[in-house]
């Protein structure tokens, strides 16, 4: 817990933005899977960078961890507070603070979500469009090297994240990157930070590459006999170079849950859902020869959805996939499972993970952006059974192990918080050593996230 001394000094110069009141406290103690950790000992809610620098002064001289918060939707329990401290909410910090349109950039700051950000930008032409689903924070998305839907076109957020405001442990403040499109300057300290989940500084500002919003977009699900020819399709389509702006996979099961949730009304067989950007004459093309590569897989016809409100409609049901899987099965909790493998290794590790789900007994829905070889189960197992708890987890090391042996990854988006910290031995070997000896020379005391992403000690 904290001392006096450091309440008292936090209170005094944070006010009534300082607090130790046990709802906030527990509103800060869960994300969104089943890893779970006791709630911090307090909150903060900075305005400014110079405030940020001067709570990580006080974490110096008190000696209690940092834990930033964006919008709570992490999966691998990034937020939370394994080993206490005091958790650093940007909410308020939440402003465009600046849109280049020449540049096509925007400086933001890390509490403003990605759907304010695009309802910032819709006069102007442009978008952001790492797409993870959730309306995450985007200092959130930054710290997690976020992706989503959209990233088979337009990259992750180590794509599309130039530079970034960031303060240290010792209460520097720094700039990573610039406004430039390119830079030979040195170490890249924006790639250093993004994705390493609040474990070496806090994000403040970002600068944030733009987009120009399409001029015609059209979208459509398509329905395949089996799962190895839905994702025959997919590697098909990807090694033609045809420029999908998404293209998702669902599984017969993960289809009957949204036909429930969202009142969708998709055929229950396994589907890819596809969207294509462009002009007009570009977007047709791009889907006439989708539907000439999706027939040869046997795919037996398409919903087409042209219009906006029918492409939102869609998008929503599968945004909506993991909250339409929890309400399959009530009464029961997510291991939420993220592996990224490449995409001539797609079918061979989705098959072996069905069969493997199929002959466990927990229900396991499988879906993902396989557009860039990312795929997910959704593993739900009855709240308090720990049996099904330990079926579930042995399935989700399964999974990364099967990754690695593909040349693919534990993680392609969720990242690694301390939910998948015992699997980053198996991916880096001494690699990983070199990610702790970063940590500590950035942060000697450990007191940024704490527990998290790099070796304990």
């Amino acid at each position: 817990m904290l001392d006096d001394a450091a309440s008292a000094d936090l209170r005094a110069f944070f006010g009534e933005r300082f607090s130790t009141a046990r709802p906030l406290l527990d509103q800060h103690g869960q994300g969104e899977s089943h890893v779970t950790a006791p709630p911090p000992w307090a909150v903060v809610f900075p305005e400014t960078t110079a405030e940020v620098a001067r709570l990580a002064v006080l974490s110096a001289r008190h000696g209690f961890p940092l834990i930033g918060w964006g919008a709570g939707t992490s999966l691998e329990g990034h937020a939370l507070a394994p080993q206490g401290g005091v958790t650093v909410d940007f909410a308020r910090m939440n402003k465009v603070l600046a849109v280049y349109p020449e540049d096509m950039l925007a400086v933001v700051q890390p509490g403003l979500t990605r759907e304010a950000l695009n309802e910032e930008l819709r006069a102007t032409g442009l978008f952001f469009p790492v797409d993870p689903g959730a309306n995450a924070s985007l200092g959130g998305m930054a710290a997690t090297r976020a992706s989503g839907t959209t990233t088979v076109r337009y990259g992750t957020m180590r794509n599309n994240v130039l530079g970034m405001e960031v303060v240290l442990a010792d209460g520097r403040i720094i700039r990573t990157g610039s406004s430039a499109p390119k830079t030979s300057a040195g170490y890249d300290l924006t790639a250093l930070m993004v994705g390493s989940e609040g474990t070496l500084g806090l994000i403040t500002e970002l600068t944030l590459r733009l987009h120009g919003q399409p001029e015609a977009v059209s979208a459509a699900a398509c329905a395949f006999a089996t799962i190895a020819e839905a994702v025959d399709c997919v590697i098909a389509t990807i090694q033609t170079g045809l420029p999908m702006a998404r293209i998702e996979f669902l599984d017969a099961a993960t289809v009957a849950a949204c036909n429930a949730f969202s009142g969708t009304d998709l055929p229950l067989r396994p589907q890819l859902l596809v969207e294509f950007h462009g002009s007009p004459a570009g977007v047709a093309e791009q889907a006439e020869r989708f539907r000439e590569i999706a027939a040869e897989f046997g795919c037996d016809g398409f919903q087409w959805a042209r219009a906006q409100e029918d492409r939102n409609r869609l998008w929503k049901a599968r945004h909506d996939a993991y909250r339409a899987i929890l309400a399959s099965r009530p009464g029961c909790k997510a291991v939420v499972t993220d592996v990224c493998v490449p995409i001539s290794a797609l079918a061979e590790a989705v098959e072996e993970t069905r069969a493997d789900i199929a002959a466990s007994q927990v229900p396991g829905p499988i879906l993902g952006h396989v557009g860039d070889g990312n795929f997910h189960a959704i593993l739900l197992i009855r709240e308090g059974d720990a049996a099904e708890a330990a079926v579930a987890k042995a399935l989700a090391t399964r999974m990364a192990e099967r990754a690695l042996r593909l040349g693919g990854t534990i993680t392609g988006e969720h990242g690694v918080g301390f939910g998948k910290l015992p699997l980053m031995a198996a991916e880096h070997g001494p690699g990983w050593q070199v990610m702790g000896a970063v940590k500590r020379a950035l942060d000697p005391e450990g007191r940024m996230n704490p527990g998290k992403l790099v070796p304990p000690g």
